[in-house]
């Protein structure tokens, strides 16, 4: 037991370890605890948020509002992991190859590129939050009382993109444990000031929804200041100078090179979620719609710590391609499936067995409770695919090969679920229904096609 405790204490410790020379169990372990605890905070801000509105008076229009956002603000989310995807990339391959100095000069210059992209799409966001919402689906009224929080919510988009950019530059350096700590502290924040600003606590008056997004905007900036620090000033092996801003061509080439695909990647998945969110919306009604949304949570709340440990793959593979342990490098991708396999299965048995329960945690309308309970049923069915896919490609976009996964989630989700989504739920009939069953179907078809690609080879000859 004492062997267990010291192992996970030097997890969490963020003590910097050659990656390349230790066991592959050890390192993808040393990696995948504070990765998996690191996401599991990320999901933790969502369920806090949930939990809170939906005891509000007017839940159903809280939850949608909350729901439609998240969806519009997964683009944003796209482009923040599509940037943090290069800077691991390239962290890692240039800490490999022992180049701490050019690891940095990299990460600068993926700051300094993601900033100026993400500000212009904020500012659209925070002009247009009223017009959004109503293309998503909501009902003008729904629309009207949720337009502020959405704003806020799309203002904040420079400060998720930092939070997720400068994590994965650490993760890429293959210090996870600083990452995992900076969303601790956002989400610490986040359930202190949730409840103050939400319900209004003393000389606090009660925001409601908007307060929902002051906490959750605050609750990030905090974290981004603690990133901030160990990025500029404490004495870590990825320091950036301000002399690294300046623009040098080259790096944003490789980084351009390398982003626009993994952007690509991540914007063709979250559009085909806001598609499905929309198809769910008019054909279920606002109680779909909430309930949907409220499946969706509580899966990501599972789903991302499963991410977590697939990231271990993509810091591995950048790390030993770096140092020139090609084979090494695959042997890490496989043990790391067969860890995301089991914690899949895991959770696939709670949702069967609790997905009840722990629906009725966020709320009580009974109509909303049985969309949501339906959709968790059937997708867990495609949990064990979901593992195995994220492992395959954090593994792709860790070796710098972000095209491969951008064309299989193309013809996955925009080819295939999508149409099988909409056939369901309108020519068949089977309403939101139908567009439950299309995603584990879809997810199965894109892990056995990316599982194949991955076997064939063609990622280990990539340079960056």
């Amino acid at each position: 037991m004492s062997r267990y405790i010291n192992f996970l204490k030097k997890a969490l410790s963020g003590e910097e370890i050659d990656y390349t020379t230790i066991t592959i169990r050890s390192a993808v372990l040393l990696l995948a605890i504070p990765m998996m605890l690191e996401m599991a905070m990320e999901s933790v801000f969502a369920l806090v948020d949930l939990y809170f509105v939906g005891h509000l008076k007017e839940s159903g229009y809280a939850i949608q509002t909350v729901g439609l956002t998240e969806s519009v603000l997964s683009v944003m989310y796209s482009i923040a992991i599509g940037m943090s995807m290069a800077a691991t990339a390239m962290v890692a391959r240039r800490v490999g190859e022992k180049n701490p100095e050019q690891a940095s000069r990299s990460a600068a210059q993926v700051l300094l590129v993601s900033f100026i992209v993400t500000f212009i799409l904020s500012l659209l966001g925070v002009i247009y939050a009223k017009e959004i919402l109503l293309l998503m689906g909501s009902r003008p009224e729904a629309a009207e009382y949720g337009e502020e929080f959405t704003r806020i919510m799309m203002g904040s988009s420079v400060i998720i993109m930092l939070l997720f950019l400068i994590n994965g530059i650490f993760r890429g350096a293959g210090n996870a444990a600083i990452a995992m700590k900076s969303l601790w502290i956002a989400n610490i924040a986040n359930i202190i000031l949730c409840p103050v600003l939400i319900k209004g606590i003393g000389p606090v008056p009660a925001m409601g929804l908007t307060g929902a997004a002051l906490a959750t905007t605050i609750g990030r900036s905090i974290g981004v200041i603690y990133q901030l620090y160990h990025l500029l000033i404490a004495d870590t092996q990825i320091r950036i100078r301000l002399n690294y801003f300046k623009p040098k061509l080259d790096l944003i080439k490789t980084i351009i090179k390398i982003a626009t695909p993994g952007i690509f990647q991540f914007v063709i998945a979250s559009c085909s979620w806001i598609f499905l969110a929309q198809l769910v919306a008019t054909t279920g009604g606002e109680n779909a719609s909430a309930g949907y949304q409220t499946a969706l949570r509580l899966m990501m709340f599972f789903m991302l710590p499963a991410w977590g440990l697939s990231n271990a793959a993509s810091t591995l593979v950048g790390q030993n391609m770096g140092a020139g342990e090609i084979m090494r490098a695959e042997q890490s991708v496989m043990k790391t499936v067969k860890y995301n396999v089991i914690f899949m299965i895991t959770v696939s048995l709670i949702f069967v067995l609790m997905g009840d329960f722990l629906v009725g945690f966020f709320t009580q309308e009974k109509e909303i409770k049985d969309f949501a309970t339906n959709a968790l049923h059937i997708m867990s069915i495609g949990f064990i695919f979901y593992g195995i896919g994220m492992v395959m490609i954090n593994a792709f976009n860790g070796a710098g090969d972000t095209w491969t996964p951008t064309w299989v989630n193309l013809c996955g989700f925009w080819l295939f679920q999508i149409p099988l989504a909409y056939v369901l739920s309108k020519y068949f009939e089977m309403g939101p229904k139908g567009v439950f069953i299309s995603i584990p179907v879809a997810e199965a078809l894109i892990t056995i096609v990316a599982f194949i690609l991955f076997k064939r080879g063609q990622w280990k000859k990539v340079k960056i």
